[in-house]
């Protein structure tokens, strides 16, 4: 995933890793921070019990160990382990709470992948306008935007791609 955001919707070196967005409640099974973090400030390790260990891990080097498995959350885990952490609480953003929920309950996973809404080079996007030329010009599959969600395959606009 962290290959495909990168190379396909980011374009930007494909190794470069993302933050993990996770229910405020659940980061301490996650990840070691004692803290709330709700502007990424913070970064921690990956919970032991939670980090992949191959046996060939200690002779990888360079793009090698940039593409092995660190973890059950390998896009947003970094080479030494660590990850810089957004906590998620209801009160502050009730809608990307609601939705990482539901991806928790779906998958028993309260982490997401979370990166800045643009492309590289470009200006972050702040109006629904802005969120759809993005998606258009990316290969991003869907956009959720409030209460809604498209579907790249249900968008017939010319000119946007």
């Amino acid at each position: 995933m962290q290959s495909r955001i990168n190379l396909k919707i980011k374009f930007r070196e494909s190794f470069r890793p993302f933050a993990p967005g996770v229910l405020n409640e659940k980061s301490p099974e996650w990840f070691d921070l004692d803290r709330e973090s709700p502007y990424m400030l913070f970064t921690a390790q990956v919970k032991n019990d939670k980090r992949v260990r191959s046996d060939n891990e200690v002779v990888l080097t360079g793009l090698e160990k940039l593409k092995a498995a660190r973890s059950l959350i390998p896009a947003v885990t970094h080479v030494d382990g660590s990850a810089r952490i957004q906590t998620i609480k209801r009160a502050d953003h009730p809608l990307y709470y609601d939705m990482v929920k539901s991806f928790y309950e779906i998958t028993g996973c309260p982490v997401v992948v979370n990166t800045s809404f643009n492309v590289r080079g470009e200006p972050l996007v702040c109006t629904p306008e802005d969120a759809f030329r993005c998606f258009m010009r990316t290969d991003m599959d869907y956009l959720l935007i409030g209460k809604f969600i498209l579907d790249k395959k249900g968008q017939t606009l010319r000119g946007y791609r």
